[in-house]
């Protein structure tokens, strides 16, 4: 650390820098010359204390791939040495293991279509929990015309193609399946929307117009004035049922790591099958198992299936997007490292592998300086893709939480019925865990406030003050005066 990281060795000295962070810096670049290491000498001096651990880490993994691009490359093709897919040899009373090691782009497609198979043996009656149901589309995604003839036929039987006139009286109301799996696409203005990766092997949900875009979510709709009390509850968007369960936020400091799921703890509980259901769900699988080998893709709908669609053309596949954060260097020559969302650093030629084989679009940068506002408490699309774009990471000091679309926006001055028109505009909004959230609309003590379009200054209880940024957190006064205390 003293020879090797001079600039960082000096913060420790100096008190601004706590001395394992930079040990952590110096023993995971072990392995780097003395050029590559002063390098990321310089690049990380100043941000030793303001982030955390965990981005802590993944900071020092791109900056080693800046500095180092060979070793990364060789690293990296050392990994994909080492994929594979392996099947344990016991048989645990008609259980076996199955263990994937892969491309990230291919397990993250896998993942989508184990959950979109999952949330189709809903739809057509399969009562176990999540967990079971993922389990059993191991089987089923083994059979490639099965699979889609199983999708296609769990989405027609959420969404009837032709009601009748009987039926005309409860349109109005959702049928009971329709929030398990979105809507067919019907219109490419869908790809404009962040889905999340879980939709990735299902129909695209259709947007029909800006206005649309901009509406509140049926569930927010006849919701009453917002009020302080649920805040922290409310600017969630509507959970997907098909969205995989986020991992409960951690308080501030602590990294957010992906587990390996206890296998006896299942966020949905369901209700097991009973004999007659069993058999139902069997001969109605069976049949479906039937109409995919038996039935070309352009037939008409079989008897059976009284929802099916009249024109039963293939099933189309969602679309998913993925956020890359480059330099116009990278950009030009195909070399350097780059950030995809949710993944963290990658180098520039394993983005092809990250995007796969399909037909891809390239969308325009959004312009975040541009200042968007609405006249609704309820937050739309098009500003919640700024803000996440804006701020990487939760703006409460010292968070970790990714600004994911799930994450909570929270207005940073209390949203007011009777206010101005505008209320909820970009730099009104905060990206906050819901642990933050919580802490900021019901902690006693705690104020916000903006500084400038990136930064908030945060006081605590006790009058400490942090300047919060997409960089990291510093705080800016270490002798606070108590805010009950005379000036």
């Amino acid at each position: 650390l003293r020879h090797r990281f001079p600039h960082v060795w000096a913060k420790v000295q100096a008190g601004t820098a706590t001395p394992w962070r930079a040990c952590k810096i110096a023993t995971a670049c072990l392995d780097l010359s003395h050029a590559a290491a002063a390098t990321i000498d310089k690049r990380l001096a100043r941000i030793v204390d303001t982030v955390t651990p965990h981005r802590l880490d993944t900071i020092v993994k791109a900056a080693k791939a800046h500095a180092d691009p060979d070793a990364a490359r060789a690293e990296a093709e050392q990994k994909a040495r080492e994929r594979g897919v392996y099947v344990g040899r016991s048989d645990d009373h008609g259980t076996k293991t199955i263990y994937i090691r892969a491309a990230s782009g291919d397990v993250i497609r896998f993942d989508a279509t184990i959950a979109s198979i999952a949330d189709a043996l809903k739809v057509l009656g399969d009562t176990t929990n999540q967990r079971t149901r993922r389990a059993k589309a191991i089987g089923i995604i083994a059979d490639p015309a099965y699979t889609e003839e199983l999708l296609l036929q769990a989405r027609n039987a959420s969404y009837p193609s032709n009601p009748t006139v009987d039926d005309e009286a409860d349109r109005d109301a959702p049928h009971p399946s329709q929030t398990d799996l979105p809507d067919p696409a019907v219109d490419d203005e869908a790809g404009r929307d962040t889905r999340h990766p879980s939709q990735a092997g299902l129909p695209d949900p259709a947007v029909d117009d800006e206005a649309d875009r901009d509406a509140p979510h049926p569930s927010q709709a006849d919701l009453a004035d917002p009020a302080v009390d649920d805040e922290a509850d409310r600017d969630a968007p509507h959970p997907s049922q098909t969205d995989l369960p986020d991992p409960l936020d951690a308080p501030p400091g602590e990294p957010v790591e992906t587990v390996w799921p206890d296998p006896y703890v299942d966020p949905e509980a369901g209700d097991a099958l009973t004999p007659d259901a069993q058999r139902a769900l069997d001969a109605r699988l069976a049949q479906i198992k039937h109409d995919a080998h038996t039935n070309p893709r352009d037939a008409q709908t079989t008897p059976h299936d009284a929802h099916a669609s009249k024109s039963r053309g293939r099933l189309r596949p969602g679309k998913t997007e993925i956020y890359v954060h480059l330099t116009d260097h990278t950009l030009a020559t195909g070399n350097g490292v780059l950030r995809a969302e949710t993944l963290g650093p990658l180098l520039a030629d394993q983005l092809t592998e990250l995007v796969g084989h399909g037909p891809y679009t390239v969308k325009p940068v959004i312009d975040l300086n541009d200042a968007i506002s609405v006249d609704a408490y309820e937050i739309p699309d098009r500003i919640r893709e700024r803000i996440k774009l804006a701020h990487p990471v939760e703006l409460f000091p010292y968070g970790n939480r990714e600004t994911s679309p799930t994450i909570d926006l929270d207005h940073i001055q209390p949203y007011d019925p009777l206010g101005p028109p505008g209320q909820t505009n970009t730099a009104n909004l905060a990206p906050l865990g819901r642990f933050s959230h919580r802490v900021k609309t019901h902690g006693r003590g705690w104020n916000v406030r903006r500084v400038d379009r990136k930064t908030v200054e945060w006081t605590t209880p006790h009058g400490f003050t942090f300047h919060v940024t997409p960089t990291g957190t510093t705080r800016t006064n270490h002798h606070p005066q108590h805010p009950d205390s005379p000036p």
